[in-house]
């Protein structure tokens, strides 16, 4: 299986991770906006917040290993004071904080591919997923494609996911958000996140 890079990719990328613990992520595939490659989506106060990493200036065939972060602004800080607003008060948000914060603190990294999977390899060692992977060495097709159905605006693929309810911050305002950023599972949830990515199931 080939999964696309993911910025604290939704529970369903773990899901696929869970299925699939020996799978490539796509590294030679040309970049393209609006994805998960560079974005996540958490629960915010007024509902579903996107955060999108800014990158650096990039061409149409920019393959995906070759995308650059941009420090020109201080994304770091608006991310991580938007997941803490959404977060602080979730049942588990102060026993992950210093494991997740310096990731918003150094500007070390510059290519986004390894970005996203460090911080992947974080969450996956927090909540207990052991996997093993490697980075696609030329493109290949797949079926089913899990790098362009894996979209944001694909609503068919949210759909192949039967995704069980838990108690989120603010569903009392808005009810439940399926299918969010992992962080929103994992505040919410602790220990119990793997328990709960391997109760979803797969439409076949």
């Amino acid at each position: 299986m080939i999964l696309p890079s993911a910025y604290l990719g939704p529970v369903s990328y773990f899901k696929l991770i869970s299925e699939n613990p020996n799978h490539f992520i796509e590294s030679k595939a040309h970049f393209t906006k609006q994805t998960y490659r560079n974005r996540c989506y958490i629960y915010g106060a007024n509902g579903s917040l996107g955060l999108t990493i800014p990158l650096q200036k990039w061409k149409n065939h920019t393959k995906i290993e070759d995308v650059l972060i941009s420090y020109d602004e201080n994304w770091q800080t608006i991310h991580w004071k938007s997941i803490e607003s959404a977060y602080r008060t979730s049942p588990y948000f102060e026993y992950y904080e210093m494991e997740l914060r310096p990731f918003y603190e150094s500007k070390a990294q510059t290519s986004l591919l390894e970005f996203n999977t460090q911080l992947q390899l974080k969450i996956a060692d927090i909540i207990k997923l052991q996997y093993t992977f490697a980075y696609t060495e030329k493109y290949e097709s797949t079926n089913p494609d899990w790098r362009i159905l894996m979209h944001p605006r694909n609503q068919a693929f949210n759909a192949t996911f039967n995704f069980p309810k838990y108690i989120q911050v603010f569903e009392d305002k808005y009810g439940f958000l399926s299918n969010l950023s992992i962080l929103d599972a994992l505040f919410n949830l602790g220990p119990k996140t793997l328990d709960y990515i391997n109760s979803i199931e797969i439409n076949k």
